[in-house]
């Protein structure tokens, strides 16, 4: 019977599988973010007017995401975000030598992405590359660079209070013994909530490889700030990720 079921296991993907998937995943998810940001409002073309499509880029992102779990997630896991990888290691979901290759395949994607959405922009109207990227190109930022004005501890605060429950609803709804039917979506509408929430702090990071992607296109400034975006979120994961498995998880004595 034990032979039967083995036999009957679908094999484990390759480690070079999973690592495309999760550099694919990323590359759809800051394409299909940031590219939202840049593509669609006038915050990051035209710096003096006040953008109104928060609500389209929020919904972009978690969109992207809902995509990229069900297309790579049965590959890799989904993550798409160092933040989510190193939360999920912690928590006992992924082995810790797996973090490293997760967390390069992750900013490799991001990067590919951004400098796709650079090569689109070079051929935009005349103007519209150099203006983006005035404006920070869709980065993550406090204070000038802060949509609304808010200054470096409101970033710092809100990014790990939103990565924490991003981290929360994805180990929730992938519980192996307590699965939630339709996990992607749930965690794409917590990511479109999220963004929802904290576009006009920071420009919503709770990722670093997303932060990453923008920022190298985004001049100095956005550049100059970039360690809070890769340094909160993965507090607000490991937090997160410590938590669950210490609290909520159920399936482990301490």
């Amino acid at each position: 019977m034990s032979e039967s079921l083995a036999e009957a296991a679908p094999p484990t993907p390759s480690v070079g599988a999973r690592l495309t998937a999760e550099a694919l995943g990323t590359f759809l998810l800051v394409f299909g973010g940031v590219g939202t940001a840049l593509f669609a409002s006038n915050h990051f073309t035209d710096p003096g007017s006040g953008s109104a499509v928060y609500v389209a880029v929020a919904f972009a992102f978690g969109l992207t995401v809902v995509v990229g779990v069900y297309a790579f997630g049965p590959i890799s896991g989904g993550h798409f975000n160092p933040a989510a990888s190193l939360g999920l290691a912690a928590a006992g979901r992924l082995p810790w030598r797996d973090v490293p290759g997760y967390v390069i395949a992750q900013i490799v994607g991001g990067l590919i992405a951004s400098t796709a959405l650079v090569l689109i922009g070079l051929f935009g109207p005349d103007g519209w590359l150099t203006t983006a990227q005035d404006a920070g190109f869709a980065s993550n930022g406090w204070g000038e660079y802060s949509p609304g004005g808010f200054g470096m501890w409101g970033a710092i605060i809100i990014e790990v209070i939103l990565t924490a429950i991003f981290l929360f609803v994805i180990l929730g709804t992938t519980h192996k013994l307590r699965p939630t039917p339709f996990a992607g979506l749930a965690i794409g509408l917590t990511l479109t909530l999220i963004h929802l929430i904290s576009i006009p702090v920071d420009n919503t990071s709770v990722n670093p490889a997303r932060s990453i992607a923008a920022a190298v296109y985004g001049g100095v400034g956005p550049l100059s700030q970039l360690w809070v975006f890769l340094v909160f979120p993965i507090v607000g994961a490991m937090i997160a990720g410590f938590a669950y498995k210490t609290l909520l998880d159920g399936t482990k004595k301490f």
